[in-house]
């Protein structure tokens, strides 16, 4: 039994020791400066375009998280206010200026604007959410810093290198997870939902002659996927990192070209330089060779922490599967999956109402408690359409109804498929059991292709 326990307890200590040696930790604190500038922006872009009032002060109604029903919306003043709160905490992680202070500052403001409304909800911003913990948790102010400078904290050219690995694994999350969304007939066989939005944006040079040529939008589909699949492995590869690093600027300014997705692209290309050599900032600042010579780095409390975190951002994204029937259709599963650009759904939503008193079924429309960005939003995701009926059930009986039912017609189109009824008309949305565990409301996925890639003049 001793020799049989000997080595995986030789594996271990080896592992604990490589996590632990000491690393150049300049790329680790470029990668702060990158991001904390990035994330000023960001906010700062937020209110100079008036998304504050937009998606904040218009809405008279938000859809809740499980759980977090207690995130309530700020007066708009407030809401600006958070915002610069947010844009002053982001510049003070990238100077390094009283940075536990400020990191947790920024993570607890950005995620509770998160929170807010679920209709707001995209991948990179939950990717934000989870780098700037990360920023909370580890001393990434060692160095380059306005603490380090002052003697507010230790100065150190190094850090233990698992700090480094928790980056390059959570990117590598949402690639590997980001691929394996993509791996439906719809992506890879029909070219879909990528022959949909080339052909929204057709009025581009390049998109145009893509949108028109169905070969042409089923090798980026492939692309895609294998960018996806490929690109965390082929960074950890020294030899053609470099390389590597380069197709994925490309592809990310590519997608920020030809869709509207924000900030995620710029987000994913500053996050990727993780993976780059650990001394890779000091060609252009503070140019010294520390391979020679590094001090010995000792942490013993990260493990459990670190494994828990790694474990949670691997197979929690995987429940989507557990679930019956297609992911993409009911659309359990979908958040906090990093299942990017994977889907294109429109649809309609419409509400039928019965309470005591009332001999025909009295129509409601969503429009009326609904921004047009909430309404797009709700009208594919099963859930959300749950909710706002509980809150025309809620209406109805504050006006003095009894015995209210809801029922929707909720119409969607997924990936330019026919329009498809979504839920069961019949079935009373305020005794679905829970939207988050039961799928029995929801109809089955359409059965038909996509639409079609034809070639057009």
């Amino acid at each position: 039994m001793e020799t049989a326990q000997k080595p995986l307890a030789d594996l271990r200590a080896r592992w604990i020791a490589s996590a632990q040696a000491p690393q150049d930790a300049a790329a680790l604190y470029a990668f702060r400066v990158l991001f904390g500038g990035l994330m000023c922006a960001s906010a700062l872009r937020f209110v100079a375009n008036g998304w504050v009032e937009r998606f904040f002060a218009r809405p008279t109604f938000f859809f809740k998280y499980d759980g977090f029903s207690w995130v309530t919306v700020l007066p708009p003043n407030g809401m600006v206010a958070l915002f610069l709160v947010m844009a002053a905490a982001a510049l003070c992680v990238a100077l390094g200026f009283y940075y536990r202070v400020a990191a947790f500052t920024f993570f607890f403001a950005f995620t509770y604007v998160e929170l807010i409304d679920v209709t707001n909800y995209l991948n990179h911003y939950y990717l934000v959410s989870v780098l700037a913990f990360l920023c909370c948790l580890l001393p990434l102010h060692r160095g380059w810093s306005l603490d380090a400078r002052s003697g507010r904290v230790e100065k150190s050219d190094v850090l233990p290198a698992w700090m480094t690995w928790v980056f390059r694994f959570q990117i590598a999350c949402v690639y590997t997870h980001a691929a394996l969304a993509k791996c439906t007939a719809d992506w890879l066989l029909h070219g879909q939902p990528l022959g949909v939005w080339t052909a929204s944006r057709a009025e581009l040079p390049i998109v145009s002659w893509v949108a028109r040529t169905p070969w042409a939008v089923l090798a980026m589909s492939w692309a895609g996927f294998l960018h996806d699949l490929l690109i965390a492995p082929l960074l950890l590869l020294p030899r053609v990192r470099g390389l590597a690093y380069a197709a994925l600027v490309t592809f990310h300014l590519a997608t920020a070209f030809l869709f509207t997705i924000g900030m995620f692209p710029f987000i994913m290309i500053l996050s990727a330089t993780v993976f780059l050599a650990p001394g890779w900032p000091r060609r252009f600042v503070d140019a010294r060779d520390l391979s020679e010579e590094l001090p010995a780095v000792r942490t013993r409390a990260w493990v459990p922490l670190l494994l828990t975190f790694c474990l949670f951002q691997a197979l929690f994204p995987l429940r989507a599967h557990l679930y019956p029937g297609h992911w993409l259709w009911h659309e359990q599963g979908m958040r906090f999956s990093w299942r990017v650009l994977c889907r294109e759904k429109n649809g309609s939503v419409s509400y039928r109402a019965r309470y005591a008193g009332r001999d025909h079924e009295r129509l409601i429309s969503a429009n009326q408690y609904l921004s047009d960005h909430q309404e797009r939003e709700m009208a594919g995701q099963p859930d959300l359409i749950v909710q706002l009926a509980e809150h025309i059930a809620a209406e109805l009986r504050a006006e003095g109804h009894e015995d209210v039912s809801v029922r929707a017609d909720a119409f969607v189109s997924l990936n330019g498929r026919p329009a498809a009824r979504l839920l069961d008309r019949d079935r009373d949305l305020l005794q679905v059991p829970s939207p988050l565990f039961d799928s029995s409301w929801i109809l089955p996925a359409p059965t038909s292709s996509p639409a079609p890639l034809v070639a057009r003049p």
